[in-house]
């Protein structure tokens, strides 16, 4: 690192806020621009100030970091190596067609396409990389095919505001209709017949807040509200069943859940309500002919439970319990086929799918025998079909695609991903410890190294996390991670509290009230690797981004002893006066995870005590690579920027302190396939050099 440059020192403007009758000094709220919404919009508008400091700081952490731009170039080299750049999903059918994604050699963006299934003439429906010509930004945010396969409904962002451009496509001529439907959520769900699709608009505070229905082929300004959600603590989502016959329109926090329902072959009728909205209560939608079956946390089945109840009387009096609670088995979702159901559940923190025939309700179960895996799986297109399509990896074994037969249970492999530059399994090992945490909990932690790494306490280590909303990190495969790992890396991510990868319980006892167990829980399970001798403590490079850099800034704060450095990626750092500002996008809906400070002094004060960007003190603290995105809705780019300010003031020692801002992203980074892995070669070379082998 450049020893000789200085970093920037962004003034100090105080202002101060009370509430509750506490009285809060802020020295770096000039960083949020006034005008942020129309940031998010227009990058361009951002406060002449705040870029400078912003790209002061980027030109300071690209001064740092220039003694490692070779090895930044050798790890893109390596992790581009390891993707077979004209890659293909295995096409889904669909009646006539099968549709799929594939990548050209050398694009950034995924082709959309279909080929009949008679054996004719592929069609590209939509080709990524041209429709990002010219754009420093592009992601598609998403692309269905009508009923009647004449349209394709695709959406895209070029700003990373996340502010999607509705387009309709004819799947003939490959032209778009002459008009496009701004400010959407991404996507739309057609209607039966292929004459309307329904999309949900965001409000100027990016709040899906409005469920449109759109006639095709007419002025959108005549588009009519379906649904409009009114409480600003609530999202909203729309789909449809597998079977195609409902459209559902999804409201829901991260407690509470409400559903309502459309024919599909009405799409002009009123929606009707499953179940209103309690507290607490959730609940998501398929159906079967007159049944709907319903996955659900009612009646204390806190890791759900599957009922049934009829479409014309769907409200809580007459749901009937079809596969019952059980403590500890999570059921994560469930789709219903014309002849059976399926439910991907999880026990003892590894996933199964379990089919069950309709007919009579007999059950057989998919399981694997590593110690550490991931399985997932899609719905498809097909409701008539006795063929499902799963994925399985491990974090040594690459990710595989299977066609499962589940009236003979054949096991066909599909597609296995290729490794283009060569990947042995049996070079590595993959483990799975129970760290022990202060409280008695025992912590899981999937770990990945090579065979011939000296597990003596000497090998650097990167620890993972994540730890909110109930988001469970799988140990699946990661051809980023083997640059790290080939240079003597363990590579371990720690399922802590905040998730639910041990039941429902996990998660609520890392939110809320509970939240300083998810940073009690990462500590722990640096102190247990350490403890096992498959590292040092000045050795562990600790990763989180979102909330996971919320983790990774409350673990600086309370053990910045037990880590040699510390990636903080789009960090939720924060947290105190985003949950006070409730003109944010995201924090009404935010309440039922954190709680409201506004409302509740406790839960201010709890805040308070953990909030990385309120508890910064005079003491030395790692190194620290913070990033950020100028147009991210979610974790506002000001986040970062005051808490990399506030440190740099306040820190002792001179380990190094760096700020990165995408100023032409969001929340995800860099959208092109290869440009993201520039991004995290930048965080491998931070690591590796904070390990000292670079």
């Amino acid at each position: 690192m450049k020893k000789d440059a200085l970093p920037p020192c962004a003034d100090a403007r105080p202002v101060k806020h009370e509430t509750h009758g506490i009285s809060r000094q802020d020295d770096y709220g000039w960083l949020r621009a006034d005008n942020w919404q129309e940031v998010m919009r227009d990058p361009s508008t951002l406060d002449a100030d705040i870029r400078a400091y912003l790209e002061a700081e980027n030109a300071y952490q690209e001064a740092q970091m220039a003694p490692t731009k070779e090895l930044q170039d050798t790890l893109f080299s390596e992790m581009r190596g390891r993707i077979k750049e004209d890659d293909s999903s295995v096409p889904s059918p669909d009646g006539p067609y099968a549709y799929g994604m594939k990548y050209e050699t050398g694009g950034q963006q995924p082709i959309v396409f279909r080929t009949p299934r008679d054996g004719g003439k592929e069609t590209i429906l939509l080709h990524g990389d041209k429709e990002a010509e010219g754009k420093s930004y592009f992601r598609i945010g998403g692309a269905g095919h009508s009923p009647d396969h004449k349209l394709i409904a695709w959406a895209y962002d070029d700003k990373g505001s996340e502010f999607f451009s509705l387009r309709l496509r004819d799947s003939e001529t490959g032209k778009d209709l002459d008009y496009s439907i701004e400010d959407t959520a991404g996507g739309g769900v057609f209607c039966a017949d292929s004459k309307f699709i329904f999309y949900i608009r965001l409000d100027d505070n990016h709040r899906p807040s409005k469920l449109f229905r759109h006639e095709i082929g007419t002025d959108p300004a005549k588009d009519v509200l379906i649904y409009e959600e009114k409480d600003s603590g609530f999202f909203m989502g729309v789909g449809k069943t597998q079977s195609g016959e409902t459209i559902l329109i999804d409201i829901h926090d991260h407690e509470t859940s409400e559903v309502w329902m459309i024919p599909a072959d009405k799409p002009t009728s009123d929606p009707v309500l499953i179940a209103p909205r309690e507290t607490g209560i959730e609940y998501s939608i398929d159906d079967h002919g007159d049944t709907l079956y319903i996955l659900t946390n009612a009646d204390d089945a806190e890791d759900f439970k599957i009922v049934t109840a009829p479409k014309k009387a769907p409200g809580r009096d007459n749901w009937t319990d079809l596969v019952a609670h059980k403590p500890g088995c999570l059921i994560l979702s469930h789709c219903v086929y014309k002849t059976f159901m399926t439910r991907l559940e999880r026990e003892d923190g590894l996933p199964r799918i379990v089919i069950r025939r309709l007919v009579d309700n007999v059950e057989h179960s998919i399981a694997f025998d590593e110690e550490a895996y991931s399985l997932g799986m899609g719905g498809g297109y097909e409701f008539a079909t006795d063929t499902i399509r799963f994925t399985y990896s491990s974090m040594t074994t690459p990710s595989q695609t299977f066609d499962y037969n589940v009236e003979t249970r054949a096991r066909v492999l599909r597609k296995e991903q290729e490794v283009p530059s060569g990947h042995d399994a049996s070079d590595y090992v993959t483990r799975r410890l129970m760290a022990p945490a202060a409280d008695g909990e025992t912590v899981p932690v999937s770990l990945l190294y090579r065979k011939d790494t000296k597990l003596d306490g000497s090998a650097p280590l990167l620890l993972y996390g994540y730890g909110s909303y109930g988001i469970t990190i799988p140990a699946s495969f990661n051809t980023n991670c083997l640059s790290l790992v080939d240079r003597g890396f363990v590579y371990a991510i720690a399922h802590i509290r905040g998730g639910k990868d041990k039941g429902f319980r996990w998660y609520k006892d890392g939110r809320r009230e509970n939240k300083k167990n998810t940073f009690t829980d990462f500590i722990a399970a640096a102190d247990h690797l350490v403890a096992q001798s498959f590292t040092s403590h000045d050795r562990i490079v600790a990763q989180g981004g979102s909330a996971g850099g919320m983790l990774m800034g409350a673990v600086a704060n309370l053990a910045p002893e037990k880590f040699g450095g510390i990636i903080a990626e789009v960090p939720f750092v924060d947290v105190l006066a985003t949950m006070l500002d409730d003109t944010l996008p995201l924090t009404p809906p935010e309440w039922p995870e954190w709680g409201n400070p506004i409302a509740d002094k406790a839960a201010y004060e709890y805040i308070a005590s953990y909030s990385p960007y309120d508890n910064v003190e005079a003491k030395d603290y790692p190194a620290i690579l913070a990033v950020a995105g100028l147009t991210d809705p979610r974790v506002t780019y000001w986040e970062p920027a005051k808490w990399v300010a506030r440190l740099r003031a306040t820190k002792t020692g001179d380990a190094l302190l760096m700020l990165k801002t995408n100023m032409d992203a969001g929340h995800g980074g860099a959208s092109g396939r290869f440009d993201r892995l520039k991004e995290v070669a930048l965080n491998q070379a931070f690591s590796l050099m904070v390990a000292g082998k670079a």
